[in-house]
């Protein structure tokens, strides 16, 4: 079957934004089953950004950059616009054009919430429709886009070039195995995931990353041991079993505490929650209870409910083909550790830790957060369909990748959501890989600190190995 085409629905006016950024705004048009083109069409949003130089005499003829496409992490998180992209920074000066696309559900893609999978129909449906929105798809709407782009493109300029950070980089490597046609070469930040483990073996691997995390920060703020489990002490007391109410229709228990820790896995993450530890006790202390603002911060901590994408599909974007079920890997697997006692329905609470801590958890989804976050609610029956669902569509091909031609440059860091020891692993599975590794650097590397990421990729392009 001939690929897809995308269809371009409308393209704005370019507008300047400060950083002498030209920007355009997309829409596309692909059907939601790329496998049947008489499925329902869904709309793709990008924007677009060139470096402008305000030139003395103006060019007669549109000048044609190659493309360098960004593949936003998540899953569910839609791009940021070019002016807050460190991309905008570093690549166009060497002539790309930028084109951040939002995946579809994400964005303005054609966004699901759970007020626009109530438009679906039933959670059977619903979780049909959501299983088109794994990597597999996302680079099929990606090539879609490309070739819609480049059809009066020159041979030489028709591929473009890819940058992938955490999940985005994990498409990169199902983009590489299914599309590389399509590819001039691809970065990768973050996202050398593991090619053929499903989540139980993942878990197991991050759960340890997120236990060293859990430790760094309690030896930096050793008063937090006993004010953490204090705090979920008043949180059993002050909740019940439901837990606290939260302004947006959500409860706060302990083990949605816990879930602040995935902070651990960003620069600055430990601080973080810290701040939300002294700014919890400060309310009790004063106050007896949690006040508005405390919840509030406390709701919005994580994307939880303005990104569902990323919780019900977080598991299946860890099971890489047919015969693989999440099945809430993370529960089982964290409830066998002493230090996710919490996680057992016969939990006995804090005062049964003795000495010990109360460990956060990471970058792991739960049940429990179809109980306590309002946006998920709704979406539980929904959940538990693709928790248990096992007919993947393979997401990488191994052999594709061992005899891969396409140019890839990495970064990989001390990481607690995509595990060191597999990501080498992953990348001795790639062939003509080039990878820059540090302890130094943490996941939102790419984000937080640019300088310290994007040049040594550009290194890894440019210069030679001895």
């Amino acid at each position: 079957m001939a690929p897809v085409v995308a269809r371009l629905v409308s393209e704005s006016k370019p507008y300047l934004v400060p950083g002498k950024l030209l920007v355009k705004e997309l829409w596309f048009e692909v059907p939601l089953d790329h496998s049947d083109l008489n499925s329902k069409p869904i709309k793709l949003f990008a924007r677009s950004a060139i470096k402008y130089e305000r030139p003395i005499v103006e060019p007669a003829e549109v000048v044609q950059r190659p493309f360098l496409l960004y593949l936003q992490g998540g899953p569910g998180g839609g791009c940021p616009a070019p002016q807050d992209s460190p991309l905008s920074t570093y690549m166009l000066e060497r002539g790309y054009e930028l084109l951040l696309l939002d995946q579809r559900g994400t964005g303005l893609s054609t966004t699901v919430s759970a007020n626009t999978l109530e438009l679906i129909g039933s959670p059977q449906e619903q979780a049909d429709y959501l299983k088109l929105f794994r990597a597999d798809t996302l680079v099929k709407d990606s090539e879609a886009v490309r070739l819609c782009l480049t059809k009066d493109y020159p041979p030489e300029k028709k591929k473009w070039s890819i940058f992938g950070q955490s999940f985005g980089g994990m498409m990169s490597l199902t983009y590489l195995s299914f599309a590389p046609e399509g590819l001039r070469e691809s970065f990768i930040t973050g996202g050398l995931a593991a090619l053929d483990k499903g989540p139980e073996e993942v878990y197991q691997a991050t759960y340890k990353r997120c236990i060293e995390r859990n430790n760094d920060y309690y030896k930096k703020f050793p008063g937090d041991v006993a004010t953490v489990k204090w705090i979920a002490e008043k949180i059993r007391e002050l909740g019940g079993e439901k837990g606290i109410p939260l302004p947006a229709g959500g409860f706060l228990t302990v083990q949605r505490l816990m879930t602040i820790g995935l902070n651990f896995g960003a620069h600055g993450g430990v601080d973080r929650v810290h701040s939300y530890i002294t700014r919890i006790k400060a309310d009790l202390d004063n106050f007896g209870m949690l006040s508005r603002y405390t919840l509030h911060e406390l709701e919005n901590d994580n994307q939880w409910d303005t990104a569902p994408i990323y919780t019900l599909l977080h598991e299946p974007c860890w099971c890489p083909g047919p015969g693989i079920a999440g099945k809430w890997a993370a529960e089982r697997v964290g409830a066998g550790l002493d230090e996710y006692q919490w996680l057992r329905k016969d939990w006995q609470g804090p005062a049964s830790l003795g000495d010990k801590p109360l460990y956060f958890s990471g970058e792991m989804i739960y049940p429990f957060h179809f109980e306590t976050c309002s946006e998920l609610i709704k979406l539980k029956e929904t959940a538990d369909i693709l928790a248990r669902f096992d007919e993947w569509k393979p997401l990488y091909d191994m052999k594709q990748l061992a005899k891969n031609e396409v140019p890839v440059y990495a970064a990989s860091y001390h990481d607690m959501y995509v595990d060191p020891d597999l990501a080498r692993v992953t990348a001795s599975r790639v062939k003509g890989i080039k990878v820059f590794e540090t302890n130094v650097l943490y996941h939102n590397a790419v984000r937080s600190h640019p300088e310290e990421v994007i040049p040594q990729l550009l290194k890894l392009r440019d210069d030679s190995i001895d």
